[in-house]
């Protein structure tokens, strides 16, 4: 697999985290008291966040995409559902 399929491939698995975490171990927490959801869910989200902000990086630097890009695709990674709209592009 090259750079930017793994690329795409983390960017959409984070992108899932992510909404998970917001949408299913939120409101567990903080509807349900069940605050687990989002230890186990903030773990997972944060290592795949680390891994997409690698990868981002490895795409950068190898030219597929520009410092532009980067830095775009980098901003909607902290939007809900951007990391989908990045896969889009």
């Amino acid at each position: 697999m090259d750079e930017l399929n793994r690329f795409r491939l983390i960017n959409k698995i984070e992108g899932y985290s992510y909404l998970l975490l917001l949408f299913v171990a939120m409101p567990l927490k903080y509807l349900g008291g069940f605050a687990l959801a989002t230890k186990i869910a903030g773990s997972i989200h944060g290592l795949l966040f680390v891994l997409f902000c690698y990868q981002l990086f490895m795409v950068y630097s190898k030219g597929f995409i520009s410092k532009k890009e980067a830095s775009f695709y980098f901003l909607l990674s902290l939007v809900p559902f951007g990391s989908f709209y990045i896969d889009k592009i």
